[in-house]
């Protein structure tokens, strides 16, 4: 018998083997295929309503549509789509939307009591019947992961993966999760299924100090790279070269992760990396921005986007909630600003719609990717979540629609549960976040200027001033999507590509605030700004052009006159670090100074407010060699915890003050525990080795010199309270 139809008989053979052994039952089974009728039945019936060149003579001819649909539907779009995927991504995307409107096509044929008028009435039902099919299957709840489509390709997934009694782990990134919001919201009976995990001890909850500077690619670089040393902020400029680097561009991200080769990433060998930063050395990396410059290195195998296309209602689903999601940020904008809610930042523009794709449809994409890795027995798998750290941003880390996007994570979670019952090898689960938020009105809206113009009047004014302060984070993980769609391989990858050029820059697509200036100056004195500022939520570089090399304490006083004085005494300012010529690193605060580097205090000490690991945290930041001439951070209200982000966020993290640089890790209780706080993101990554190593899923980390712990404060914080209590 020829191989194709050999190919083609084996898969039916898998479809017919399917239903005979569905997981849940027989009579699970039968209740799923009622309750999909029916949903099918109302979907059908409302667009005939609705498109007038449609008609049915009655309920026994729309059941009779219902049931073809469904036969064609499982009978020849898996096939179909199978064989459209070496023609790339958007050729299958085409090819599933067009067989819709066959299928639709057929049954005006086919079935006696249905009048077609023709092929503009077939779109029009085509699409209401998938958004109308889709929005009812999200109200009841009608979980996707159990269609008849999902469990085909489990089992598609699953083909030739070699069994193993090694468990597998997968590591999940909530980014921007503090360790307090976790425990207060294990409190108010959300996020179920960490709390079932807590409480049911099969896992632990711990917090980790995250040092500065507080955002995802240094405690990234640290945790998968293992040191994180030179990352003195999300974008900071480079005073020899003239550089400005930003961490979600895919160029600087690969730049950045190749200053740290050699080293012990976490994922060295086999392990998998999904829409993170860097990729932690993985021999596969998925949706990753430091591997975007690498072009076989996309979205992983086309076949990868089958889960979304083989369902005739998931893609739809997936693009129904994205823009009921983009619908529901305008909703509550609106709401949040009729109530007078305070602090609170205008959320128009393109953020609504950049929320839909991050919150729904790039949850969607990262979920069905690690799900294909868990079914082919991958060892480790890291990826990360950005839903809940881009709105809390703009509506603040504790607001309702930034814990709604939290319990969409947790779900994923209890999906992925689900999911390792069918592996080829038993999987463990860590979760784990790259820093916390804190939340407060902005500098700006505090001071009437923004920082930068703070600077600039006090250096005089006049200057050439470039300022790196728009928020940018939403727009890099919608970028990396658009770049790996561009270079997919086939012909939707060129169409893409070329649809794109335009915005791209060095292959990789760049949409949003200052993209397309990659501020890369010669070296021209002339050609280089006066100023450069660059911040990264409360937390502020500022760079000054006179010198090549940073400037100290002295010389920007003979420079500048009033800088120094006006800003440490500024309100907004809670302390600002200069190096000194005499002195070494100082801390300057409105009514004392710290002098870290000689461990002595004039006056008021201006970190005490910032917590124990504060003058640690800011001598280790003054000693990265791409650091500002000036560091500043903003004031910290004593009563509220809230700071001020030198970027238009609500909610915000980089610097210190509030719950930003405290993340939390969640992981198996039968693992050893970490000795002592665990503090720094280079910690947590010896931690996880350690685990890992335990567990046989990767060599031991080499010596070191530095203890991966230190010991553990006297007294937990207020805002940690003990977590065997909540698990009790």
């Amino acid at each position: 018998m020829p191989g194709p139809i050999r190919r083609l008989l084996d898969f039916y053979a898998l479809q017919l083997r399917l239903l005979r052994t569905w997981r849940l039952g027989r009579r699970a089974l039968l209740r799923r295929l009622a309750l999909t009728t029916v949903v099918a039945y109302i979907a059908l019936a409302i667009s005939i309503y609705l498109v007038p060149g449609i008609s049915a003579s009655g309920p026994p001819s729309i059941l009779a549509a219902v049931l073809l649909i469904a036969l064609l539907n499982s009978a020849f779009r898996p096939v179909v789509l199978w064989l459209a995927l070496p023609l790339g991504i958007l050729v299958v995307a085409v090819v599933g939307v067009a067989l819709q409107l066959v299928v639709v096509l057929l049954v005006g044929t086919l079935i006696p009591g249905i009048h077609l008028s023709g092929l503009v009435a077939a779109v029009e039902t085509a699409v209401i019947f998938a958004i109308v099919n889709a929005s009812i299957s999200w109200f009841i709840s009608l979980g996707e992961d159990e269609s008849y489509f999902s469990h085909l390709v489990r089992l598609l997934a699953a083909q030739g993966a070699a069994k193993s009694d090694v468990p597998g782990v997968v590591i999940i990134q909530i980014d921007g999760l503090s360790h307090p919001v976790v425990v207060n919201q294990i409190r108010a009976g959300r996020i179920p299924t960490m709390a079932r995990w807590l409480r049911s001890r099969s896992h632990r909850l711990i917090g980790w100090e995250c040092q500065l500077p507080s955002q995802t690619s240094a405690s990234q670089a640290g945790i998968l790279l293992g040191s994180n040393d030179g990352i003195p902020a999300f974008r900071w400029y480079e005073k020899a070269s003239g550089r400005l680097l930003v961490s979600n561009r895919p160029s600087d991200a690969a730049e950045i992760e190749g200053r740290y080769a050699g080293g012990d990433p976490l994922l060295a060998g086999h392990g998998t990396s999904v829409g993170n930063l860097f990729s932690g050395g993985a021999g596969e990396s998925l949706l990753t921005m430091s591997r975007m410059t690498h072009p076989v290195e996309a979205l992983g195998p086309t076949r990868s986007w089958f889960y979304f296309f083989v369902s005739p209602f998931a893609f739809a689903r997936a693009v129904v909630l994205t823009i009921g999601e983009a619908g529901k940020e305008v909703w509550q904008a609106r709401r949040q600003r009729l109530a007078g809610v305070e602090p609170r930042i205008e959320r128009g523009g393109a953020y609504p719609l950049l929320r839909g794709v991050t919150n729904v449809f790039l949850r969607h994409v990262t979920t069905s990717l690690i799900v294909e890795r868990m079914l082919q027995g991958t060892p480790i798998i890291y990826a990360d979540f950005v839903d809940y750290d881009e709105i809390a941003h703009h509506a603040g880390p504790e607001r309702a629609e930034s814990l709604e996007a939290l319990d969409g994570v947790d779900h994923v979670l209890g999906g992925l549960e689900r999911v390792a019952s069918e592996a080829p090898r038993p999987y463990r689960f860590v979760v784990l976040s790259d820093h916390g938020q804190s939340m407060g009105a902005t500098f700006r809206q505090r001071h009437g200027k923004t920082v930068e113009e703070v600077v600039r009047d006090l250096i005089g004014g006049g200057q050439e001033v470039k300022a790196e302060t728009a928020p940018v984070e939403a727009w890099g993980p919608i970028n990396g999507l658009l770049t790996e769609l561009g270079r997919a391989a086939g012909f939707g990858g060129r169409v893409i590509s070329r649809a794109l050029a335009s915005r791209s820059s060095e292959g990789a697509v760049e949409l949003g605030p200052g993209r397309g200036d990659r501020a890369e100056q010669t070296d021209a004195e002339a050609e280089r700004p006066d100023l450069v500022v660059c911040a990264s939520g409360n937390l502020a570089l500022v760079y000054f052009n006179a010198s090549r090399e940073r400037l100290t304490l002295e010389r920007l006083t003979e420079l500048y006159p009033r800088l120094i004085d006006g800003l440490g005494r500024h309100e907004g300012i809670g302390f600002l670090l200069v190096r000194s010529a005499v002195d070494g690193a100082v801390a300057i605060g409105p009514r004392g100074r710290n002098h870290l580097d000689q461990r002595r205090i004039e006056g008021v000490d201006p970190l005490a407010a910032f917590g124990p690991h504060a003058a640690d945290n800011i001598r280790r930041l003054d000693s990265m060699p791409n650091v500002g001439d000036l560091v500043l951070n903003s004031a910290l209200d004593p009563e509220t915890d809230e700071v001020a982000a030198f970027e238009e966020l609500v909610g915000s993290h980089g610097g210190a003050g509030g719950w930003q640089t405290k993340a939390f890790l969640l992981y198996p209780r039968d693992w050893s525990a970490p000795v002592g706080q665990l503090v720094g993101a280079p910690a947590v990554h010896r931690q996880l080795v350690a685990w890992l190593a335990a567990a046989g899923l990767r060599s031991p980390a080499p010596k070191r010199d530095v203890s991966a712990a230190v010991p553990p404060e006297e007294s937990p914080p207020e805002d940690a309270p003990p977590l065997e209590a909540i698990a009790s």
